[in-house]
């Protein structure tokens, strides 16, 4: 996870360092502490890989970075449509920041729908790259220009930067045997050039990356690696683009350590395998696809040299009924979804808090209901995850708030299985899934010891002094029943659904058991170790804005901004939602205001009025993007003086 120091540069849109004389050229290098830069072009300009390259380069430099990818959930949208945009924003620094950013100082657009869908986000003075090749007349009038918004002064305002970049890209691959369709499909690799260029990134990681992803077709990958390299002596030798651009390293942003740039679900695959190494046990993925969750499914099947085994099942149903088999079985189990999926899994979760097995549910967040925005970011299944089970059926929930926490959260999610003998809900959600961050990569003497004792013998004396095993005897600290592994001589037990005896685990219908053992599994979750939720709050100040999840940046970023300006503002976040730090009462008193900015409609803001008779304010949105700073500032500055 990157540092969190405050830093007023987070307020502002662009901080101009100084400006210097390129050594040996006749271009002007100026040097900026932070840059953010939105490509953005049809769903087949490959808009994700260009933005994906450019990140790498920031990353290796040594940039903070944060990264918001935006694609249409159509797989092929019409070509040239509003609903086939797709964008990639990156926001680089030289110094420690926490979101995509607001608006882009840059937007680099292929086509007609992608400046229409993006000038709104655009501030003016900001320069705007435009292949002039896709605006055609057919091109414009299909998104509702009547006329070219290039020449008709619309974008006056701005420092438009005109370029045919599908001409210049077949112009650099014209001695490639290459038609002149398969030549143009190069050109996000020229914009990637030119913008290298324009903002000093390194270039050979890319080109590795190209003879990498190629390596069957060299011609294509030469082909890809001309054009690129063509951008970026565009952008040395022509006039339009007369300055240049440097964001220093982040020296002093890190800890010392290695780091990786990481996307949230490739960071909570690699939480889960070590889990699993920490462990001691083989890791079990029984899943089915679903956006946004796919990819922790494509990256674990990767890693079947650590003892991983994936199980792409025919449905939902299937995915976790596998999962919880192998629960069953030894293994730490776990099954990934999204909302949609969540809701066909939740009998299985009710059959898993009756068994007590461990057993983790990785829910990343879409919009909903439904099916929803399948590519859209929402926080919308708390409740869900907290309640959405028939009867009586307690399960922890454990949120991420970064790309790279997602690390320590699947790490901390397995602890809580793992301790305590239950399944856990995991809630990330598609902003943190596919965004991105530098990551530094832990130490072993880091990683916690998460080493189980399975059950070896009998546990039980009887009134005869027979000694049995009784599969549901607790631990008196932590109520987890014994975990016994299928096949250990004596002891065989029942599972099933149906309610259990307390101690023997027989099937009981008896009241008074049924009572207590309700009450027992409450008390279980009632009583996990979870750590005090930390306050931020150097002013003692009379607001608190409490937040979970995803929405760590925004609000972190709107804190910074109040600060600068003068305003006294506390804040806290939550990672541990059932249940809630035991510190949270008394945090949440000591306070006149409480404020909740949530992506919904309140379900958080909902559990704390209930259980703490608090009146927080919900701050709610639910348009299938994360917060933007400067909002949740003014919303914060209005709770301050309201």
């Amino acid at each position: 996870m990157t540092s969190q120091v405050s830093s007023p540069a987070e307020q502002a849109d662009e901080t101009v360092v100084g400006e210097q004389r390129k050594p040996g050229g006749t271009k002007d290098v100026r040097r900026l502490d932070r840059v953010i830069i939105r490509f953005a072009g049809d769903s087949g300009d490959g808009m994700q890989l260009t933005g994906d390259r450019f990140t790498s380069e920031t990353a290796a430099f040594g940039n903070d970075l944060s990264t918001l990818p935006n694609f249409p959930a159509e797989i092929r949208a019409p070509a040239g449509t509003l609903p086939g945009v797709s964008s990639f924003q990156l926001h680089f620094a030289d110094h420690d920041i926490l979101t995509p950013g607001d608006a882009p100082n840059v937007l680099v657009a292929m086509n007609p729908a992608a400046l229409k869908a993006n000038i709104g986000d655009v501030p003016r003075g900001a320069e705007i790259i435009v292949n002039t090749d896709e605006f055609t007349k057919r091109a414009m009038q299909k998104v509702g220009y009547d006329s070219s918004p290039l020449e008709d002064g619309s974008l006056d305002g701005y420092q438009l930067h005109p370029v045919p970049l599908t001409t210049l890209t077949v112009e650099a691959l014209k001695d490639f045997d290459l038609t002149r369709k398969e030549a143009e499909r190069s050109k996000n690799m020229f914009a990637l050039g030119l913008l290298s260029w324009m903002y000093h990134r390194p270039t050979e990681g890319t080109e590795r990356f190209l003879r990498s992803k190629f390596a069957k077709k060299p011609d294509i990958a030469a082909a890809n690696i001309a054009a690129f390299r063509a951008g970026w002596n565009f952008g040395e030798t022509t006039e339009d683009f007369a300055v240049s651009y440097e964001v220093a390293p982040a020296a002093k942003t890190f800890p010392v350590g290695t780091y990786r740039n990481i996307s949230g679900n490739l960071a909570l695959a690699y939480g889960l395998i070590t889990a699993s190494r920490q462990a001691d046990l083989p890791l079990f993925l029984g899943s089915y696809p679903i956006t946004p969750a796919s990819d922790i499914l494509h990256e674990l099947s990767r890693h079947k040299n650590f003892g991983v085994r994936t199980f792409q099942a025919e449905d939902e149903i299937a995915g976790i009924g596998a999962a919880l088999g192998a629960a069953f079985g030894g293994s730490l189990a776990v099954t990934t979804t999204s909302g949609p999926g969540v809701a066909l899994k939740s009998e299985t979760i009710g059959l898993a808090v009756s068994l007590e097995l461990p057993l983790l549910v990785v829910d990343i967040q879409r919009g909903g209901p439904s099916t929803g925005l399948p590519t859209k970011t929402e926080q919308a299944d708390l409740l869900q995850a907290m309640y959405g089970r028939n009867g009586e059926a307690p399960v922890p929930v454990v949120a991420p708030c970064t790309p790279a926490d997602c690390f320590d959260a699947a790490v901390e999610a397995a602890r809580i299985a793992l301790t305590y003998r239950t399944p856990v809900m995991l809630l990330s959600d598609g902003y943190l899934a596919n965004g991105s961050e530098p990551w530094r990569i832990p130490e072993l003497d880091e990683l916690p010891d998460l080493s189980v004792q399975f059950a070896q013998g009998p546990n039980h004396t009887l009134e005869d002094g027979t000694e049995v095993f009784w599969p549901y005897k607790r631990d008196p600290q932590s109520l987890a029943r014994p975990w016994a592994v299928p096949g250990t001589p004596g002891l065989e037990h029942r599972i099933g659904g149906i309610e259990k005896e307390d101690g023997t685990g027989n099937i009981s219908y008896a009241p008074a058991n049924h009572d207590f053992m309700v009450r027992i599994r409450q008390a279980k979750i009632d009583g996990i170790d979870v750590p005090d939720v930390e306050v931020d709050d150097p002013h003692g100040a009379g607001t608190l804005v409490l937040g979970w999840g995803s929405t760590y940046g925004p609000i972190t970023a709107a804190v910074r901004r109040l600060r600068a300006a003068g305003e006294s503002i506390g804040q806290a976040h939550l990672r541990h939602l059932n249940p809630f730090p035991k510190n949270l009462g008394a945090v949440l008193k000591a306070y006149d205001k409480v404020v909740i900015p949530e992506m919904n409609l309140g379900q958080l803001a909902t559990l704390i009025r209930a259980r703490y008779l608090v009146d927080a304010r919900s701050y709610n949105q639910v348009n299938g993007m994360p917060f933007k700073a400067e909002q949740l500032a003014a919303a914060l500055k209005e709770a301050i003086d309201g």
